[in-house]
C-alpha cells in the first residue's frame, strides 16, 4: 500500500525542481536577450516573483511557468487574475524596499517553459485601478 504523505511529498518536491529549472532557464534567456536579472523568489506575505529583471530602464516582473502537460493556451488558468494581484502586490513590496527603481517605468510579463520550447509574454498584463 502506497503511503499518501510520501507521493504527496514527491510530487512537491518534483514540482520544487520543475520550478527551480524553469526558472534558471527563464533567467538564462532573458540575459541571452540582454536583460540584468536582479533579484530572484522575491516573497511577501502576498505572494512571490519569480525573476525581477532590467530590460533597456525598465523593470520587470517576471512570472514562469514550466509546465510539461498543459499547452500555452490554458496559461490564463495559471495566471488569473488573483495570481496577477499577488504579483502586483509583491513588486509594490520589492519597490517599498529597493527605492532606487521606484521612478522607473515597470511591466510584468509571463516566461512559459515548455519541454524545449520558451515562450516570452512581454506585458503580459497589468495591474487594473
Amino acid at each position: 500500500m502506497k503511503n499518501r504523505d510520501s507521493d504527496t511529498k514527491s510530487s512537491s518536491k518534483y514540482r520544487k525542481i520543475t520550478g527551480k529549472n524553469g526558472e534558471d532557464r527563464a533567467a538564462a534567456f532573458l540575459e541571452s536577450l540582454g536583460f540584468n536579472i536582479i533579484g530572484r523568489n522575491i516573497r511577501s506575505v502576498e505572494g512571490e516573483i519569480d525573476i525581477v529583471a532590467l530590460d533597456h530602464g525598465i523593470l520587470v516582473f517576471v512570472e514562469v511557468k514550466a509546465w510539461s502537460s498543459y499547452p500555452i493556451e490554458n496559461l490564463e488558468y495559471g495566471i488569473n487574475k488573483k495570481k496577477q494581484r499577488r504579483i502586483i502586490e509583491t513588486s509594490k513590496y520589492f519597490l517599498e524596499n529597493h527605492r532606487k527603481y521606484s521612478d522607473m517605468p515597470i511591466r510584468f510579463d509571463v516566461v512559459f517553459i515548455q519541454a524545449d520550447t520558451i515562450t516570452h509574454i512581454v506585458s503580459a498584463f497589468v495591474e487594473s485601478v
